[in-house]
């Protein structure tokens, strides 16, 4: 998990079992192994997720057979575990826009290193993406970067991953500068009792490893620096395990004799263990090749493997529960007892033989987790494999699109490079090249004697994991090609550039028959735009970046019946439903569902469905059963209404947005509406879609209101900035700014339901030029809490206002300034801006 986005060079140590790779790569230099598109290489900065399996301790270089790991008696790295670990790591980016690559990969992992900027701290964008791992309950361990740079503080840092973040920072290391205030030259290990000192211009590989009695040592504040930070160490962990306590009263209450491997031990269960809330936090400087061999043995020792995991969740088409009760049986045997059954005893033992031989022919179960395309190789399907193994050439059964496919290849991906397996087990990530139909998201399941057309028997057809959520657009710009002959390709690399990227999104407008694509951001548009023409080598044009308004009623409307008579797909098509329509109400989200009626929350519109009953027409003399038709259930005529008020609700009347803030009330007369086999689902969607849209243009008459998107921006500036952020804000974009906080307060109000950790209790170690102040002591003053009087500023800014913000925010705070922004609500736009905005969309 990256969390800020680089400027500068930072190497990358990669030692692979992929002999290719055994080398020192660069950013700027365009060699790095996780950043090889060629915008990424361009622009210095990680734009899609990238995974790469590599092993640590790694792997020596050998000409033929299984390589063994390597073993000498004169180690290269700092003692790690005693046998070799595979791990699979995949490179998120930082920027704001690419938000959904966080989301994708975070869903899959089962650990996460969170790196930061030991200049800037922790960041609005750190917070954002904490939260959406913390979401997930991905156990986590922080790496504070770039502390060779001029401004680096470790110790302010570590104060506000305590307040920002409201986890027990673990200081783990303490940066060794020489001298106490020269040049960073190593590290103290809290844990092994140790000093690592790298040389000024090596490679990284060599360390000198000494212990902090060692005379080599002349800096004696640091080796008492060290033993301080252990004696804080032994304490935070107290507090949270009875083992520690147990250890450190046998050791007579001497925290220094406690052995490594116990303090290894606890803080691995602390990390585990999601309620404690420690977080161990390890420094370097990535640049000069300094932490990062002692930031790998820490994940390896201390985040978790595949079976340490909690279980996967999962669904069926009538249950939920758990991979592992699936595989054990109790998922289908809960299943079978929830529907009621008068079979004699001896059916039904015969029946749980037949489910427990459904579960025992299911091999694996993995989620595809995202698309990539490769002009050579094709669409490449990245799967993080949950239960079993798949094997090259097996049957993948996709349970969200009921298709199967064969995985004719897998593959270990190292970024662009590959190489060929046979297999791919529980716990692992790799690639099934040439599905045409996979998609982010979707489940694939093999299944022993599954039927090639039908697929796997109940509920294994329907099984799906977790899915993957994907954020609403917010930004769009116009496609077109350059000519007519361009059109099916262009239409084709559009198709590839969505099934890769899920978060952007196509659409067409009625009125001009444009072609719209919608994504996060405006950088995450101009990458887009980018990579269809460059990668994907569309010829196409793209317009100007836009905003994607929302339209709402101002007054209800009356009852609009529809009925529907025609021919729909060959077939005769009737039905009928009757629908209102009003202003929705900030009070009015509640969300029910009975077999009669039901209540949906949509794209900010309430959509309320009511079928009547024989008791609601017990008045009338019309004689009727009270039973629907055969083909016909209460949840289908509920789905059917409701995609036909989606339908409706997608265009606005007067302007080409969607509605927004919708209430519509759908009901339907059985006895009136329904008529026999001839009201298909289809014939129900189509009536809701034309009752609605009488219904909302009938409400349209007495006008609409233009809706916008208004964001909650999180601005961190220095103060000599301050003023000019704020002014900026408030009149020059028409924003409210709502708070002024320090840089180590609550900044984003994310999770003000966690408990605020007192920076009296946090140890710190000094930072170089601070005054001595560290440790424990006066956590409040000035330079250890704000550094460099960074400030944090929260204000609500129409979206609008906000295109090309950061290149503004930097010009103003000169390079210093940083933001974050998320969807807030919807507000009407008013006053002079409404009148801008409709003269702009009319165009007169």
């Amino acid at each position: 998990m990256k969390t800020s986005r680089r400027r500068r060079k930072e190497p990358e140590i990669l030692e692979s079992s992929h002999t290719s790779t055994r080398r020192l790569v660069d950013v700027d230099d365009g060699s790095t192994v996780t950043d090889f598109l060629p915008a990424e290489r361009a622009r210095g900065v990680t734009i899609q997720s990238a995974a790469i399996t590599f092993h640590w301790p790694p792997l020596p270089e050998t000409t033929g057979g299984e390589a063994k790991a390597q073993r000498g008696s004169k180690p290269l790295l700092t003692p790690s575990a005693e046998r070799n670990h595979m791990i699979n790591l995949i490179d998120t980016p930082g920027h704001s826009d690419f938000t959904f690559e966080v989301i994708r990969s975070l869903r899959i992992l089962d650990g996460a290193v969170c790196i930061l900027d030991g200049v800037a701290g922790v960041e609005a964008q750190t917070e954002k993406v904490w939260y959406q791992a913390a979401k997930y309950n991905i156990p986590k361990i922080i790496y504070v970067n770039k502390l060779d740079r001029d401004g680096a503080e470790f110790g302010r840092t570590v104060r506000e991953v305590a307040s920002r973040l409201f986890v027990h920072p673990a200081v783990c290391q303490v940066p060794w500068f020489e001298g106490g205030q020269g040049r960073f030259c190593g590290l103290g290990d809290v844990v092994r009792l140790q000093a690592y000192r790298w040389s000024e211009n090596g490679d990284g590989k060599e360390i000198e490893t000494m212990s902090i009695e060692d005379p080599r040592i002349k800096d004696t504040a640091f080796a008492d620096e060290i033993r301080k930070a252990r004696h804080a160490l032994i304490d935070l962990l107290s507090g949270h395990d009875d083992m520690i306590v147990d250890k450190f009263l046998e050791y007579k209450e001497e925290p220094l004799d406690i052995p490594p491997e116990v303090i290894i031990t606890s803080l691995r269960r602390c990390v585990l263990d999601r309620i404690s809330r420690i977080t161990p936090i390890y420094c370097g400087a990535s640049f000069r090749n300094i932490g990062v061999q002692p930031l790998l043995d820490a994940i390896v020792q201390l985040l978790p493997n595949p079976k340490e995991v909690p279980d996967p969740e999962i669904t069926t088409s009538r249950s939920k529960g758990t991979l592992s009760q699936l595989l054990e049986g109790d998922f289908l045997r809960r299943e079978s007892q929830s529907t009621p059954s008068a079979k004699p005893a001896g059916k039904a033992i015969s029946k749980e033989k037949r489910q427990t031989a459904v579960v025992s022919n299911l091999q694996a179960c993995a989620l595809a987790f995202k698309v990539v395309y490769d002009a050579r190789r094709g669409p490449l399907v990245y799967v993080r494999v949950y239960s079993g193994s798949i094997q090259r050439g097996a049957s993948l059964y996709n349970t969200n699109l009921q298709v199967t496919e064969p995985a004719q290849r897998l593959l270990r991906m190292y970024a662009s490079d590959s190489v060929d397996l046979p297999a791919l087990h529980a716990g692992q990530i790799g690639v099934i090249p040439g599905l045409k139909h996979a998609r982010t998201g979707d489940t694939l399941i093999v299944y022993t004697g599954a039927n090639p057309k039908t697929g796997p028997p109940p509920p294994l057809n329907s099984l799906q994991l977790r899915p993957i959520e994907v954020p609403p657009a917010v930004f769009f710009s116009s496609i077109e090609a350059q000519s007519l002959g361009h059109e099916k390709s262009v239409r084709e690399a559009l198709g590839l550039l969505i099934r890769e990227d899920p978060s952007l999104q196509l659409l067409v407008d009625e009125d001009s028959g444009q072609t719209l694509l919608s994504g996060m951001g405006e950088f995450h548009l101009e990458i887009a735009a980018d990579r269809l023409t460059k990668d994907l080598k569309a010829k196409a044009s793209t317009g100007k970046i836009e905003i994607a308004y929302r339209e709402a009623i101002l007054c209800a409307s009356s009852s609009r019946t529809s009925i529907v008579d025609r021919e729909i797909a060959g077939k005769r098509a009737r039905a009928g439903c009757t629908v209102k329509v009003a202003p929705l109400t900030d009070d009015a989200h509640e969300v029910q569902s009975t077999d009669e009626g039901s209540t949906t929350i949509d794209d900010g519109n309430r959509i309320a469905i009511l079928v009547a009953t024989k008791e609601d027409l017990t008045e009338t003399s019309e004689e009727w059963s009270g039973k629907l038709p055969s083909h016909l259930s209460y949840e289908t005529i509920h789905l059917a209404l409701r995609n036909g008020a989606r339908a409706a609700l997608g265009r606005g009347i007067l302007y080409p947005f969607p509605f927004t803030k919708v209430h519509v009330s759908i009901r339907i007369d059985p006895r009136t509406e329904l008529f026999g086999t001839d009201s298909s689902p289809s014939a129900l969607s189509t009536a809701a879609r034309e009752a609605t849209k009488a219904a909302l243009k009938q409400a349209s008459e007495g006008g609409t209101a233009i809706m916008e998107h208004v964001m909650n921006v999180t601005v961190s500036t220095n103060e000599a900035s301050l003023g000019a952020v704020i002014n900026d804000l408030n009149s020059e974009r028409g924003g409210q700014v709502t708070s002024l906080e320090d840089a180590d307060a609550t900044t984003s109000g994310i999770r003000e339901d966690l408990p605020r950790i007192d920076l009296k209790t946090v140890y710190a170690p000094p930072d170089p030029f601070d005054g001595g102040a560290a440790g424990f002591e006066n956590p409040e003053n000035e330079a250890g809490m704000n550094g460099s009087g960074q400030r944090t500023v929260q204000a609500r800014v129409p979206l609008r206002e906000m295109m090309g913000y950061l290149r503004h925010l930097r010009s103003i705070t000169r390079g210093r300034g940083s933001f974050v922004m998320s969807a807030d609500c919807f507000e009407r736009v008013v006053g002079q801006r409404e009148k801008l905005l409709q003269k702009e969309l009319r165009g007169y």
